[in-house]
């Protein structure tokens, strides 16, 4: 899913081609399970190998039509910022062999339930790693958050460690995004283009040992494979334009469309069971994202000059 940090929108207005970009890259990240599903019989690591392979020429068109690869070459010129990518990298990669393996393996509530709590385990985050303090009910959120969690964990059937995987991977990845001075555009490219030199390597391999479906198997995998980078990049490069036209409060509020599309996906398409710990879990964290939701609404009306 999702693969940068929401950019800071550069207006105090929302603006109807903001809605329109935004709304459409969090539809189609709700979507997207559908589009992953028709690639369960191919193993996850393949998947993710075209999802960066695919992802580079989608990415690398945008930014050179944009005229910003200025500031990618003089990224990879700075070692602190290429060690800042190469982690950001890594994190993103997991969360996406995280959730491809989710949706496959019939555990797209698990996708769902990790993208929900990720905003709370940010705010958590940046209480215990960055100093910032939390209002109280940011505190209230976050310890119906936690009491969900143990409902999960505590849950007799199994735990859905998948959802917590994602939930640190894309948590810790938000945060180092933090800190990789150079914009979303950019970062997404810089980011595929690191992980690059694994994917072909990975594609080679199985390519000489039998193993792949690209160009081997028959031509549907082979168009499947190819639409990776596509789905990929466009939903992240909609996402990284729309945010810039709209007020945080409404990201805010919007970033809720796309796990509650998976959730929809994964109950009444999928047809997974949704279990009396998750009965009870997801309206303890829907009621945290309310209470989150409000409180930083207020908070930003009451600092807006």
């Amino acid at each position: 899913m999702r693969n940068t940090d929401t950019p800071l929108p550069t207006t105090s207005q929302d603006t109807p081609q903001g809605l329109l970009f935004a709304g459409g890259a969090y539809v189609f990240w709700g979507f997207l399970p559908l589009y992953m599903k028709l690639l369960s019989h191919i193993p996850v690591a393949e998947v993710i190998a075209h999802r960066v392979i695919w992802s580079v020429p989608v990415a690398a068109v945008v930014l050179i039509i944009l005229r910003r690869t200025d500031t990618l070459r003089e990224a990879f010129r700075n070692l602190r910022m290429l060690a800042m990518g190469c982690v950001t990298a890594a994190l993103i990669s997991l969360n996406w062999g995280l959730y491809v393996y989710a949706i496959v393996s019939d555990h797209a509530l698990d996708a769902a339930i990790g993208y929900y709590i990720n905003p709370l385990f940010s705010v958590f985050l940046a209480a215990v790693l960055l100093g910032e303090k939390l209002n109280r009910a940011q505190l209230v959120a976050v310890g119906l958050a936690f009491v969900a969690v143990l409902v999960l964990i505590f849950d007799a059937d199994r735990t859905p460690w998948l959802a917590f995987g994602m939930m640190l991977t894309w948590g810790f990845y938000a945060l180092a995004k933090k800190s990789l001075p150079i914009g979303p555009n950019q970062g997404f490219l810089m980011e595929v283009l690191i992980l690059l030199p694994p994917a072909l390597a990975y594609a080679v391999y199985i390519g000489t040992t039998g193993g792949a479906h690209f160009m081997t198997g028959s031509t549907y995998d082979t168009w499947l494979l190819l639409g990776c980078g596509v789905v990929t990049a466009v939903p992240l490069l909609f996402y990284a334009n729309g945010a810039k036209r709209l007020r945080l409060s409404t990201i805010a509020i919007m970033q809720y469309i796309a796990p509650t599309m998976i959730l929809l996906n994964a109950v009444f398409i999928f047809g997974e069971p949704f279990g009396r710990a998750r009965a009870i879990a997801l309206p303890l964290i829907w009621l945290a994202l309310v209470i989150y939701t409000v409180s930083m609404i207020r908070q930003m009306r009451t600092n807006r000059p």
